[in-house]
């Protein structure tokens, strides 16, 4: 994710809150139990309630029917193919702003209830661990906000687009929300004939019929369900080919195509630029959403990173840095997306290295030095520490803001760490660590345990003290190489981290 700088430009911002808790009013379908039913989780630092033990998914199978109107709920169908990893009586999945008509696993209508922001399930006869299970959720995905948290939903001037990080996939559908549980998906979108809809993936059918048309796609590799995508809208698809063949398609509001061309045709160019860093992209497509919304980020969709319409029609930015943040999103689906953190604290590794390579790329595109960058970043840092917690150990995010933990101490901060990396063992180790780290993990999830043990394994060299005061001190510690660099006096209040792409 990157936050918008709203210092660079005057902007005019609708924040969205969202998200009322599930409603319950389906009492009479809650089988009786013994022990209460009550809310779960994998016990995230960060988000202790998100995701679920005793179950691993495979995959889902989201179906969304859109009503022509921002106003009213979807029609959908939530299927979930997952192996439990324990004997469960009760199946917990996170959903919170939506109204649940049936729920059914394996065929065979279960009851149903709610605790906290889960969706609780029991099933007529309990689950066998290491088991195979398959549970189907008809229910209502609503993207008008409800007070006090922010939904998945972004409702455009003409549909809808998603932007579930962190923590709002389960205000759309139900699911094991935390990252740590990637999975495959099929994604159906039914909408009116004169609406395109576009999802994460390739392609796989367009049907239509009485006015109506349903639009498939699926993913090739595994996903988080905070990375997911939906557009809605009077769009254009536009293809072009990236590096390999690659097929690279953007979704634009149709009446902006040629306004927003000269920008889009540069994807496959900075594709091939992060390829040299990298080693190939990791996924079967790659394209940008742009929406005509004003959220106040960018964000890493995988397959399909959704950007505002306004960080490309707003003069006040200058083409570097519009570029920069197109490779902050890009650089993503290998740091995030392909590579997915483990815990939300192994946040740092995301948007550090998404940083990172914005920076690069403003260096050999803007002529902006890393090192002013960087020796800036040192002098701010102790500040940052100080309101949003060390890089691998932020604070707690407000409740129901899913943007809470986006502040600069895992943008700038965590760069800041990547720098003092290299500064420590060196540009080629550096550089053969990264690669070695997304292809190690790739479609996979890692942790900031990995790093510094593969950071020793690449240079040779006991990293574990190095680490322990870049990652989690309270103070930032001397600059390798630098000793000239000072920190200054840290700032009164946070503030969304200028320049910076979720």
């Amino acid at each position: 994710m990157l936050l918008t700088p709203q210092s660079q430009a005057p902007r005019s911002r609708r924040r969205r809150t969202a998200a009322a808790l599930l409603a319950s009013a389906v009492s009479v379908c809650l089988l009786a139990a013994s022990a209460p039913v009550v809310p779960l989780g994998v016990g995230d630092r960060l988000f202790p309630y998100l995701g679920n033990p005793g179950y691993d998914v495979a995959s889902y199978d989201l179906s969304f029917t859109y009503p022509g109107s921002n106003s009213r709920p979807l029609r959908a169908v939530t299927t979930i193919k997952a192996r439990t990893t324990a004997d469960l009586d009760r199946v917990n999945l996170d959903f919170a702003h939506g109204t649940v008509d049936s729920v059914e696993v394996d065929g065979e209508p279960a009851g149903f209830g709610t605790a906290g922001e889960d969706l609780v399930i029991t099933p007529q006869e309990a689950v066998p661990d290491g088991t195979w299970m398959r549970i189907t959720v008809r229910h209502t995905s609503d993207p008008v906000s409800a007070k006090g948290r922010e939904s998945g939903w972004v409702r455009t001037t003409d549909g809808l687009a998603m932007a579930n990080q962190a923590d709002a996939a389960h205000r759309v559908f139900p699911c094991n929300d935390h990252p740590s549980d990637k999975a495959m998906f099929t994604i159906r979108v039914t909408t009116p004939k004169d609406l395109t809809a576009v999802a994460n993936g390739l392609p796989a059918g367009v049907a239509r019929s009485d006015g109506s048309t349903t639009w498939t796609y699926r993913t090739h590799h595994p996903m988080a369900t905070e990375l997911t995508q939906v557009s809605i809208g009077r769009s254009t698809v536009l293809h072009r080919t990236g590096p390999h063949g690659l097929p690279v398609r953007d979704v634009v509001p149709t009446r902006d195509r040629k306004a927003l061309e000269p920008w889009l045709r540069k994807t496959p160019a900075q594709i091939a630029w992060m390829e040299k860093k990298l080693g190939r992209y990791p996924f079967e497509t790659y394209g940008m959403l742009v929406a005509d919304a004003s959220t106040g980020f960018e964000l890493e969709t995988q397959t399909l990173s959704l950007f505002e319409r306004e960080l490309f029609t707003e003069s006040a930015y200058p083409e570097w840095y519009v570029e920069s943040i197109m490779v902050h999103e890009l650089a993503h689906q290998w740091f995030g997306d392909s590579v997915s953190p483990r815990t939300w604290s192994d946040l740092w590794l995301n948007e550090g290295y998404a940083t990172w390579y914005e920076g690069e790329y403003a260096e050999a595109r803007g002529g902006k030095p890393m090192r002013d960058r960087m020796k800036a970043a040192y002098g701010a840092s102790d500040g940052w520490r100080a309101l949003g917690g060390p890089p691998a150990a932020p604070k707690v995010p407000e409740p129901g803001r899913k943007t809470g933990i986006f502040r600069h101490n895992v943008y700038e901060g965590a760069t800041l760490v990547l720098y003092a990396l290299r500064e420590e063992i060196g540009r080629p180790a550096f550089e053969r660590l990264q690669r070695a780290w997304v292809g190690r993990y790739q479609d996979g999830t890692a942790s900031t345990e990995d790093y510094v043990r593969l950071a020793a394994e690449i240079s040779g060299r006991d990293l574990n003290g190095f680490f322990k005061g870049w990652l989690y001190g309270e103070k930032t510690p001397p600059m390798p190489g630098h000793p000239d660099w000072k920190p200054q006096a840290p700032a009164k209040a946070d503030a969304p981290a200028p320049g910076a792409a979720r």
